[in-house]
This record gives structure tokens, C-alpha cells and sequence, in this order.
């Protein structure tokens, strides 16, 4: 089954642009949001927290962006009282061991993703319910 819609959260208008592209080309779903800013995204989510029609089936989070950070959005999303289960991933360049730890202490993501994202790295992720 095919996810209906993603939200990828990335500052970096060329790694949303390459990103989307990926997941046009791989048909991984029928509706891409992207956000440069988490907090736009906190503020889709918390606007359509009880309406699961209008929530994504996944989330594309990078960790290093300006306004609040990637730690900053997933404080504040586990705050949200949400009618549906969203697959996040965190999507970053970091190599730092101490963001892999941080990312081990959410029990609720799914995986820590090393950019770039390629189709077997994008296959291998499980949004699909």
C-alpha cells in the first residue's frame, strides 16, 4: 500500500528539491508537504491533530534548522495529543555519536537516517500501515 501523504522537514530547499524528486520517481506516495521550518510544521500538525485524513503517514525530520531545531520539533510533537500514528524518521547529516544517542532516546521514531537519502534507504523505511 502506498503512503497518501509525507512531510519532509529540511531547511535546505535542495535537499527537499532531491528528496521530493525520490519519492515522485519511487511512487512512494501521493502528496509530499515540505517545511523549512518546523515550527510551520508543529503548527499544520497541532491544526489537524484530530482529523487522521489530513495527517501525513510519515515524517521526514532534519535535526540542524533555524527557528527550532529538529530536538526542539519532537519536544513539542509528543506534547501534541494526535489521533494517528506517524512514522517519523530523523533525516540528518550529522555523524555526531551523541545525536545518534539523543535520536535512541525516542523510543516513538523509527530510525535515524544518514543523508543522502537514496531509493534502497527510502524502500527500507516502513510508513506504510
Amino acid at each position: 500500500m502506498k503512503n497518501r501523504r509525507i512531510y519532509i522537514i529540511d531547511d535546505d530547499k535542495l535537499t527537499v528539491k532531491l528528496i521530493s524528486m525520490l519519492i515522485h520517481k519511487n511512487k512512494f506516495c501521493d502528496e509530499i508537504h515540505s517545511f523549512y521550518n518546523a515550527q510551520d510544521a508543529l503548527n499544520e500538525l497541532k491544526q489537524n491533530s484530530e482529523n487522521s485524513d489530513e495527517l501525513p503517514d510519515g515524517i521526514l525530520l532534519d535535526l540542524n534548522m533555524p527557528i527550532i531545531d529538529g530536538w526542539q520539533f519532537l519536544e513539542e510533537y509528543v506534547k501534541l495529543d494526535i489521533v494517528k500514528d506517524i512514522s517519523i524518521y530523523i533525516v540528518s547529516s550529522s555523524i555526531d555519536p551523541a545525536d545518534i544517542e539523543m535520536a535512541k532516546k525516542h523510543e516513538f521514531l523509527k530510525d535515524y537516517i544518514m543523508k543522502p537519502i537514496t531509493a534502497a534507504k527510502l524502500t527500507a523505511m516502513s510508513f506504510t500501515f
